[in-house]
Order: C-alpha cells, then structure tokens, then sequence
C-alpha cells in the first residue's frame, strides 16, 4: 500500500451514500436526492471517476455518464466548478473541521489532499484553485483520515465505507 484515504461518506451500516463503482460494477447506485441534510446533498455534489484508461475526472453529478468507468465515488460538495468555488461556500465561514478532497491538476494527474487542521470548506476549495485545478470534490470531513507512508503520515483505525487507495 502507498496511500490511502477515506472516498466519500456513508451510511451507518457503512455502505457508500452515494454511487459507488468498482472495476467497471456497480456496486451503489447515483444518489439524485438534494432535499436532505448534510454536506453530500449541498449542491451541487459530483463523482470522481477512474476511467479504464486511467484517467481522472471530477464532476457534478448531473454531468455523470457511466461510460468507461472503472472505479468511482459519489460524494459532495463539489469545492470546484469550472475553476469557481462553489457559490454556497463563504470565506468567513467558521464550520471549520478537517476535510479531505480531490481534484484534478492541469496535466490531468489527480490530487488527494487532506487538511492537517481544521478548515472551511472555502478555504479548502482555495487550496485546489491554488494548484490549478478546475474541478475539486470534498470527500469528507472529521473522520477523514490518510495513509502514506513515503511522507511518514500514517494514520490508521476507523470505520470506512469507502477508500481510496494505490498498491504497488
């Protein structure tokens, strides 16, 4: 293992929330609820997409077409749209909580990012502008946790419905 992080939220019995696909089956179907509470139905919310050949893609959930799709996680909010912040973000905000995310850069590599200390969600989103991405989804929040080794950051124990993880 490489790395490794939580990939979206889940249900109490540790189901994934949202859509949720595994070496091209799905394993959880597109969540399209955006009446309910919580930040996955903050809109709007997207998927992140490993393509069968290996590329990464972040978008809305409107947007999402099941096509060559090798692994994906639904979550929400998007952080980024089309290289905005999310309009229902506000810098001033004081929900503060530490947040992992991904987004992708403009060589089309994909980046994982986790909050050391607690940050918004606007600035969480800022840190994904900062790099160059046009699209960035939040994953989750308090209970986000990372392994990678390389960088002496490992964090382990807890329940996931969903990771995100590279072997080699």
């Amino acid at each position: 293992m490489v790395f490794a992080m939580n990939a979206g939220m889940y249900k109490k019995d540790l189901s994934p929330l949202g859509l949720f696909i595994e070496n091209g089956k799905e394993k959880n179907s597109l969540n399209r609820k955006k009446d309910a509470y919580g930040n996955f139905y903050m809109q709007p919310n997207g998927v992140f997409v490993i393509t069968n050949d290996q590329k990464g893609i972040v978008c809305k959930t409107e947007d999402f077409q099941n096509q060559n799709v090798k692994y994906a996680t639904q979550s929400g909010p998007m952080l980024l749209i089309e290289g905005g912040i999310n309009s229902k973000f506000r810098k001033p905000s004081e929900n503060i909580n530490i947040r992992n995310g991904v987004g992708i850069l403009p060589n089309g590599n994909v980046l994982f990012a986790m909050s050391k200390e607690k940050i918004n969600l606007y600035n969480f989103a800022d840190f994904f502008k900062s790099r160059g991405c046009k699209n960035a989804l939040y994953l989750d929040g308090f209970v986000s946790k990372t392994y990678l080794p390389k960088k002496d950051y490992g964090q382990l124990g807890g329940n996931f419905g969903v990771i995100i993880g590279e072997i080699k």
